[in-house]
């Protein structure tokens, strides 16, 4: 909870400058373009396949490629002798319709886990609740559909468009988690958000050291998928 108010008072100071869509350097933006796949995209790889769907907090903005959380798992899994690909099929300023629009060929090959990490921008420019639901609805159950794990991650909004809006925004992802009987990460910037030491500086976007805190949250996240899809063996790496 403290984690999360600092966010919301962070995203209050910086919302003016950090809403729009096109607020990414060219270079990040650079990264995925509206006909192109996500930003990770492999097509010779025969193993199973994880996959991050969201916006800047998984492409890693700010960071070099091995820092992002996709990357980190992706070294995770390696240690603990887990043979999955992970994709980031995250793209900076994307909102949750974003998110949606890409979502099959995001799914391309041997997906066996979907990470939803959308809704940040939703929230940053006041878009919707009821938007947010039906597009996070569609990423579940098509996902599920297919046979793939499915796990959300929690996200907050700016109190700027006021306590309900917030309260509304917070609940979304609640309540999709207990009605799709998906894996849920209540908040995926816990134990970052609003701690400068942790964030670049912006004060939105985890630096290398806050990239690790949310990947080993992840990775306690995942870990009991993996071994209920793949059964596959663990070693020291926690």
């Amino acid at each position: 909870m403290r984690s999360a108010l600092l966010f919301i008072g962070f995203t209050t100071l910086l919302y003016v400058s950090c809403a729009q869509p096109d607020a990414s350097p060219p270079e990040v933006r650079a990264r995925a373009t509206a006909d192109a796949g996500p930003i990770e995209r492999t097509t010779t790889s025969a193993r199973p396949r994880i996959v991050f769907l969201g916006d800047s907090l998984t492409a890693g903005y700010g960071l070099a490629k091995e820092e992002s959380v996709p990357s980190l798992i992706q070294a995770r899994l390696h240690a603990n002798g887990y043979r999955y690909e992970v994709i980031n099929a995250g793209v900076s300023g994307d909102t949750s319709a974003g998110g949606l629009s890409r979502l099959d060929w995001s799914l391309e090959g041997d997906v066996r886990i979907l990470v939803i990490e959308l809704g940040g921008n939703d929230g940053l420019r006041g878009l919707p609740v009821a938007g947010l639901k039906r597009n996070l609805t569609e990423i579940i159950t098509r996902a599920q559909s297919r046979g793939i794990r499915v796990v959300l991650t929690g996200m907050e909004a700016p109190p700027n468009f006021g306590a309900a809006y917030t309260n509304e925004f917070r609940q979304v992802y609640r309540d999709l988690a207990d009605a799709h009987d998906v894996t849920f990460m209540a908040f995926y910037l816990d134990g970052v958000a609003g701690i400068p030491s942790l964030n670049i500086a912006d004060g939105m976007h985890p630096n290398a050291e806050g990239s690790q805190v949310i990947a080993g949250a992840m990775w306690r996240t995942l870990e009991p998928l993996l071994e209920k899809s793949a059964g596959a063996a663990r070693s020291a790496v926690k």
